[in-house]
């Protein structure tokens, strides 16, 4: 079930991209969906949501985004060029114009001495070539926590970009 906080915050997103005219993507690895969850909780949303990607394993990434292997072998799966070439596939292999992704170590365990539990990357993208990317230490919180503290960032920075974006002619 979708919490208070979290359908606010998507229903914000959804009315901003409306009026913009902006069409949703997800490409979510630590998040599992809820991003898209948490946006599709909304009644309406379809004119919005197009599709989601829950690309947790690395082939996933590659198969359904097109992340370059060597992308992932070189700075691995939870980095900011990871999270901006997940959404850049997300863009990519829908019809959307505005892309979500997020890659983390929610833990307890995947964990390293430098990518830490509570590590996450998240990128958002416009087709017209806006661009975030965030990355979060969240810390040792627990696993539910550090992936609602995904969801809440990612909200933001959807709102953030529908809110820059020029309306459509």
């Amino acid at each position: 079930m979708i919490d208070q906080l979290f359908f606010n915050q998507a229903a914000a997103v959804l009315a901003a991209c409306r009026a913009k005219g902006l069409v949703i993507a997800t490409a979510e690895s630590c998040t599992g969906g809820l991003i898209s969850a948490a946006l599709t909780a909304v009644p309406g949303s379809s004119d919005v949501v197009e599709r989601g990607f829950v690309t947790y394993s690395n082939e996933a990434k590659v198969e359904m985004l097109g992340v370059p292997p060597d992308l992932i072998e070189r700075f691995g799966a939870v980095s900011e060029a990871v999270a901006v070439a997940m959404a850049e596939g997300a863009l990519r292999r829908s019809r959307a114009s505005l892309a979500i992704a997020v890659t983390g170590i929610a833990g307890p365990s995947g964990a390293s001495t430098d990518k830490p539990v509570g590590l996450v990357h998240l990128a958002a993208l416009t087709s017209s070539g806006g661009n975030l990317n965030v990355e979060r230490q969240f810390g040792t919180v627990g696993r539910e926590e550090i992936r609602k503290r995904s969801v809440t960032q990612a909200l933001e920075m959807l709102r953030r970009l529908a809110d820059d974006h020029a309306v459509r002619a």
